[in-house]
């Protein structure tokens, strides 16, 4: 690789790590590792070609185009964390990964929580996507925990507020907000 190919490629997963809190090679492997998957099947569940899978992770592309393929790699985040805290089975998860492969960006629906009400007004996980969303296009992760470090001796709820949904799992976000409403 010449030193225009590695500019571009540091270049690319710094705007990953702007954009998704972490250069993408290393958000899909630990989705890979902590959902027992290969790139093939990681591949497919985000309805992705396996060379532009490819192509993210080791920075040749900086940007997942599809916002229905962003979706899903929230939502097998999400999955993965409660695999990790042993809210879902291996089972349950395999399940899930099919539900989630068959979406379009929106259509799942976990076991506690719909994206829109019946009455088609966005619901909590909704909103908390839409607040995560936008504090991790402001600032990468590492910089909302350094924000929040730096506010919690003057304002612990602000810091509190910029760690869960700057930095945190969205159903660690769910939970926060819920417990905020009157």
């Amino acid at each position: 690789m010449d030193a225009a190919q590695q500019e571009a490629t540091a270049r690319a997963r710094e705007l990953q790590r702007n954009w998704y809190g972490e250069p993408l090679g290393a958000l899909f492997r630990k989705l890979i590792d902590d959902l027992g998957l290969n790139q093939a099947r990681l591949a497919g569940v985000l309805g992705l070609s396996a060379p532009m899978l490819s192509q993210l992770m080791s920075g040749q592309r900086a940007k997942i185009g599809n916002p229905a393929v962003v979706q899903r790699v929230q939502l097998l985040q999400d999955l993965a964390g409660q695999v990790a805290d042993g809210s879902v089975s291996a089972a349950e998860a395999t399940e899930r990964m099919e539900e989630i492969k068959k979406s379009q960006g929106g259509s799942v629906l976990s076991n506690t929580t719909q994206t829109t009400s019946s009455s088609g007004a966005p619901t909590v996980k909704r909103v908390v996507r839409e607040i995560q969303s936008l504090l991790r296009s402001v600032a990468a992760a590492g910089d909302i925990i350094d924000a929040a470090d730096t506010l919690a001796p003057t304002h612990p709820e602000l810091a509190e507020f910029l760690r869960v949904y700057g930095a945190g799992r969205t159903s660690d976000a769910v939970a926060h907000y819920q417990s905020h409403q009157s």
